[in-house]
């Protein structure tokens, strides 16, 4: 039996209860990921958020029906699990009746029911919406809904708050050019480059805070591993000695987000043949002008006196971690002051240091983080030393004339994670709809 009626539809059960189901009548629902047609019998395959299910059509009738019907339509289908070990998940539904939900009335740009992707990034970022739906395309995106989890799970059990603050805001964030500008009712206004006034002045009032939302930056930046609009997992705490405390709770925080892919997106894993990293108790560090020193050394470059590591020389201090310490992770500490915004906080008896720290991830800089002043003096000394006015920032400042613990915190990108774990080429391939120099559709 085949209907087109959409109005009352039975209990329904997913893809993956079918093999604890069998002799039971069942309804499942979802895309039609495959139809098979051979001379007697039709095997339909669905697809839902769990897995795939196969019905045996036999009635001359409805193999009629559904014969017409292409592929990532929405069905319904009502019938007997019947054990199968040929079937995905070793059971399929035989006898069934078959409703269509919804019809496909445009072919997907590939077949999605073939394990490879026989596509470009260009026409799967065209087509995102249906090309998604590939099993090998979606993985990716559970992989960086279980970090979120994860991220929360842990600074949850930290004692922290989670906040949600504005993305309009009225002056640049880090005193730069690169913000998108826009017209807020005739006044001008910025998408906001990251939460950071916001998160520290949380700080003052929950004392340890998290986010999780979009920022955006204005940097002409055409590579595979940049993004005009990202999403940062953001967290800040107060009453901390320095800036190690914070590199302790970051710690926490990688291992809870490894564990909650482990446990919540390990088909996901499994299909992308994702290694997950073994996060050390304690994550190796090396200091900014010692990992410089290291570079003069080995690599025949002679960096000392840059601001800032180049790319190479991030693949090659993790490298160097993973030989030296077994460790995917590496902390470098000190950064130079020239290099850090203005509200972080000076290394003790090297000041032209910073109380700061990039974390390397597989060759990449993941998190940026640090010790932030918490004077109001020191901010006004530090926006002076930069020949900056405090006019711009006063809303931002005036929370450090109420008393602020010492604080600090880190920002972790949460694209550049997913890329790493699954080893994509390009971060667009763990990004939902990217936004960059070219791309606002769709």
């Amino acid at each position: 039996m085949i209907s087109t009626s959409a109005t009352v539809h039975p209990a329904r059960s997913l893809a993956a209860d079918l093999p604890r189901r069998i002799g039971e009548r069942v309804t499942v629902q979802g895309w039609l990921h495959r139809r098979r047609t051979l001379k007697s019998v039709v095997f339909l395959v669905l697809r839902d958020r769990s897995g795939l299910a196969q019905a045996v059509v036999t009635d001359p009738e409805v193999m009629s029906a559904v014969g017409g019907h292409p592929e990532e339509s929405v069905l319904q289908v009502t019938g007997t699990v019947t054990a199968n070990p040929q079937a995905p998940g070793g059971a399929e539904i035989t006898a069934p009746a078959v409703t269509v939900l919804s019809e496909a009335v445009a072919a997907p740009p590939f077949d999605l029911y073939r394990p490879a992707v026989p596509a470009t990034l260009p026409t799967i970022l065209d087509h995102a919406p249906v090309a998604l739906r590939h099993p090998l395309l979606r993985a990716p995106h559970a992989i960086s809904a279980a970090s979120v989890a994860g991220f929360r799970t842990a600074l949850d059990a930290l004692g922290f708050t989670e906040i949600h603050t504005p993305k309009v805001v009225a002056s640049a964030t880090e005193s730069g050019a690169d913000v998108f500008a826009i017209d807020w009712f005739g006044t001008p206004a910025y998408l906001a480059q990251s939460p950071q006034f916001f998160k520290q002045a949380m700080a003052g009032v929950f004392e340890r805070v998290y986010e999780v939302g979009p920022v955006f930056r204005a940097e002409p930046h055409d590579t595979a591993r940049h993004l005009a609009q990202y999403t940062s997992l953001d967290a800040e705490l107060g009453f901390v000695s320095d800036h190690r405390d914070v590199m302790a709770v970051l710690r926490e925080v990688l291992a809870g987000m490894t564990a909650a892919v482990a446990a919540q997106a390990g088909e996901a894993c499994a299909l992308l043949d994702v290694a997950l990293p073994d996060v050390p108790r304690r994550i190796p560090e090396i200091h900014f002008a010692e990992a410089q020193e290291l570079l003069a050394e080995h690599t025949g470059e002679d960096p000392r006196g840059e601001p800032d590591l180049a790319p190479a020389h991030e693949r090659w201090l993790s490298e160097w971690a993973l030989r030296e310490h077994g460790s995917e992770f590496l902390f470098v500490t000190g950064y130079p002051m020239v290099k850090r915004p203005f509200y972080t906080h000076p290394e003790p008896g090297r000041p032209e240091h910073s109380n700061s720290f990039d974390l390397l991830f597989r060759g990449l800089e993941l998190v940026t983080g640090g010790q932030r002043l918490h004077r109001h003096e020191d901010y006004l000394a530090a926006l002076a030393a930069r020949g900056e006015s405090p006019e711009p920032y006063a809303g931002y400042l005036a929370a450090f004339r109420h008393g602020m613990p010492p604080h600090g915190g880190f920002a972790l990108g949460l694209e550049r994670w997913t890329t790493r774990l699954t080893g994509a080429d390009n971060i667009r391939r763990a990004t939902l709809f990217p936004r960059d120099l070219h791309r606002l559709t769709p």
